[in-house]
């Protein structure tokens, strides 16, 4: 999806219409949008550290790092990111850097958040809040894309207490997903049968046309892959949300 960039044209429209455009159109509208070859975290991890070798530590270098933030680098990341930088770009430049960035990352400063030690325990980033599905979620979840390419498969990472409304997966052949569970504990629950609690290795094979849910239990993080299982005429249906009672009844 290619990012909407206007600050080129609200800072120098009328000074520099063609570098505002080259600014808005070109670089974030283009370069920055080819997902599929580099993701968008880690081209934010590339100009956090372009930007420290040059010593830009500006109000640009603050808008890259509030969105390497967004687009899922940790507290403890930036704070490796730049303790490795620090010995190839110089001392002097990191320490200008860590201060900027421990304003960025202040909210995250318990020394073990939830989030932090949620994504010490697997090897896939939690990624980018999941904004486009956020109307289908209560609460907080994350989405990180694995593979956009013959199959879709996605990381998607809940905070406690956040669960997708029930949904069904249509197709008219073929069609479905599959879970992956890889952190934390969760539940899923196919209409008309009990939830089921998820664990680290748990698969779920969700057929076409089946009603269901899934997310993190009330006091866990919870990650899973979603593997979209190729089929003809596929489209998500989104329904209502889990009853919270029912939803907080559970163990």
């Amino acid at each position: 999806m290619a990012i909407k960039q206007t600050a080129g044209r609200d800072s120098l429209g009328t000074f520099a219409p063609q570098f505002a455009q080259l600014n808005d159109d070109v670089l974030f509208g283009e370069v920055w949008s080819r997902e599929a070859q580099l993701s968008l975290r880690d081209r934010s991890l590339v100009t956090v550290v372009a930007l420290v070798a040059q010593g830009l530590v500006d109000a640009s270098f603050q808008y890259h790092l509030t969105t390497a933030k967004k687009n899922g680098i940790t507290r403890t990341e930036v704070a490796e990111i730049l303790t490795h930088a620090a010995f190839y770009v110089g001392w002097p430049k990191a320490w200008a850097a860590f201060r900027m960035a421990k304003d960025v990352w202040a909210e995250d400063g318990a020394a073990k958040d939830g989030k932090t030690l949620h994504q010490q325990e697997m090897v896939f980033p939690i990624g980018a809040p999941n904004d486009g599905f956020a109307a289908y979620f209560i609460g907080q979840s994350y989405l990180y894309p694995l593979s956009t390419h013959q199959v879709g498969v996605y990381n998607v990472t809940f905070e406690p207490g956040c669960r997708n409304n029930w949904h069904i997966h249509h197709a008219k052949s073929g069609g479905g997903q599959i879970l992956l569970c890889l952190a934390g504990r969760g539940y899923y629950q196919a209409e008309g049968q009990d939830a089921q609690a998820l664990s680290p290795g748990d698969v779920i094979n969700i057929p076409a046309g089946v009603k269901h849910w899934h997310g993190a239990a009330p006091e866990s993080w919870f990650s899973h892959l979603a593997i979209e299982v190729p089929g003809e005429g596929t489209q998500n249906e989104w329904c209502e949300p889990v009853d919270d009672a029912a939803y907080k009844s559970l163990k």
